[in-house]
């Protein structure tokens, strides 16, 4: 009776090992796919997801922080032989509060339409000036008005020419940083120009003048956006398909006026060191690719840098797929025509003080310093989850001032591009998301040790009571052959059963025992 259920045990014993053998093979293989679909659950945007409150209000106050150009020596600019002279302010911090507006969830296609409101408050505080400072900057107004009169024909060019005589305008206007920021100035050639542009078939939505004029607290200058959510392909998420309900921005021909890119909230999960990834800008109408540099650490996180180099800013002179970026006057690398996202206004972008673009920009004036560490655009990515843990947006506007023979004020003046302003929105993870990364990428390797220790339990049971009986034999074998123990250790082989003999079964055994059997 007593050997079956030693054979029983036995078998129960080699039966739990096999299968937790068998358990341990499989969730070790099956565990990386279980975690995967669990991530991408949580990370899908959906109402009621946990990224959904993060993604439609983020948590935290952004900052925008905007430096401003000071021409100082505007007088002497159709001089020739005299180079523009531009001198740095700020920067004047802005707190923006996003949001995310008129939400709509189409299951249908997997994605979301909605709109971006942002509320900016000034940061005294964090400024280095204040909204009063007087900066001389290119007068936008009578730029935009020559720049129409080029492609006019001779009656508009002519009453163009005409009204920035009456007007009083000069190639230059002095304003507050307030003024040329978000409150906007009057400015008497603005109805002008906006009657052209209507009777161009065209519709100028400013009353006033202001780089960022209408943009607090309103969600209609950049217009609508419909992104992947994410819940039929993880990968897609984030992504655009459509900006105000087309597939294409009209600002550019081919490939290039394609919407692409990824929305700037979301990134993919599994993130590669040889990919690069795409940023839209509603302002450029146009997407900014971002190719990988390096790893960095991010407060103790492991994350990949993507930069926004050369390509990025290229306009075909070097990358020969970037050639329909640059409808309009060309130019060396290093600046982007954006002319017809903005009006026909001749505004061009760049990294600030033309970091990264040939050096013809930065030649043709005075007080450009162009710095890796201050000027470079970067988002750092964790490579698991795809969450952003750093990121510097920073770009440039600047104005192209050419010549124009129909234009009085504009009749013999030089060929620059003008720096404008520039400016930078840095964000950085907080602790407490740190700490819940690391969490959420610590999973997969609990998991997987978990798993390996399961298999080893189950080896380690299926292979016990083989091993055990071998080692047994072996030493009394050893035992028997040499007559007498070694030593005084004692020696377990089996429990004895005090009713069977020595000879019949190993026993516990110890000297005395061994010798009075030999």
């Amino acid at each position: 009776m007593k050997v079956v259920k030693e054979i029983t045990l036995r078998i129960a014993f080699n039966v739990c090992g096999l299968v937790l053998i068998v358990f341990g093979i499989v969730f070790t293989i099956i565990w990386p796919s279980i975690f995967d679909d669990i991530m991408a659950t949580e990370m899908q945007l959906t109402p009621t997801s946990l990224s959904f409150e993060a993604w439609k209000q983020p948590p935290i106050n952004l900052s925008l922080d905007i430096y401003m150009f000071n021409w100082t020596n505007h007088e002497d600019y159709k001089n020739h032989s005299t180079q523009p002279h531009f001198m740095q302010l700020g920067p004047y911090r802005f707190t923006e509060k996003p949001d995310k507006v008129d939400i709509k969830f189409n299951p249908e296609n997997s994605t979301v339409t909605y709109r971006r409101l942002s509320m900016f408050h000034f940061d005294a505080a964090g400024s280095n000036g204040s909204l009063d400072d007087i900066v001389t900057t290119v007068n936008l107004v009578a730029l935009s008005a020559a720049q129409k009169g080029k492609f006019a024909d001779i009656f508009k060019t002519k009453s163009i020419s005409l009204g920035l005589s009456m007007h009083d305008q000069k190639i230059h206007v002095t304003k507050s940083v307030g003024e040329l920021l978000f409150e906007g100035y009057e400015d008497k050639m603005m109805s002008l120009a906006r009657k052209i542009s209507f009777l161009d078939g065209e519709k100028i939505p400013f009353d006033r003048v202001g780089w960022f004029y209408q943009r607090n607290n309103s969600a209609d200058l950049t217009g609508w956006y419909n992104a992947h959510t994410g819940v039929d392909d993880i990968s897609q998420i984030g992504v655009l398909k459509n900006w105000n309900f087309k597939d294409t921005s009209g600002a550019f021909e081919g490939n290039c006026g394609l919407i692409h890119g990824s929305a700037g909230e979301f990134f993919a999960p599994k993130q590669s060191r040889y990919s690069t990834i795409s940023i839209f800008t509603p302002d450029m109408c146009r997407s900014i690719p971002l190719d990988y540099e390096k790893d960095v650490d991010v407060r103790g996180l492991l994350g990949y840098k993507f930069i926004g180099g050369k390509r990025s800013v290229d306009n075909g002179s070097l990358y020969p797929e970037n050639k329909c970026y640059a409808p309009g006057e060309g130019s060396c690398s290093g600046v982007l025509n954006i002319s017809s996202c903005r009006f026909g206004v001749p505004v061009f972008m760049s990294y600030p003080h033309f970091y990264g673009a040939d050096p013809y920009f930065i030649k043709q004036i005075d007080g450009m310093n162009p710095d890796e560490g201050k000027h470079q655009f970067y988002i750092t990515l964790e490579p698991s989850t795809g969450m952003a843990l750093d990121v510097a947006a920073r770009l440039q506007i600047n104005l192209l001032i050419t010549p124009s023979p129909t234009i009085g004020m504009y009749k013999n003046v030089p060929k620059h591009f003008m720096p404008i302003l520039w400016f930078e929105q840095r964000v950085t993870v907080s602790p407490e998301i740190v700490a819940k990364i690391r969490l959420a990428t610590g999973i997969p390797c609990i998991g997987q040790v978990g798993s390996l220790t399961v298999l080893a339990i189950g080896v380690i049971m299926v292979l016990w009571l083989p091993i055990h009986r071998f080692l047994c034999k072996r030493v009394t074998g050893k035992v028997h052959s040499n007559g007498r123990m070694t030593d005084d250790r004692v020696i377990i082989c089996e429990e004895l059963d005090k009713e069977n003999k020595l000879e019949d079964r190993p026993l516990l055994m110890t000297k005395e025992i061994l010798n009075k059997s030999v």
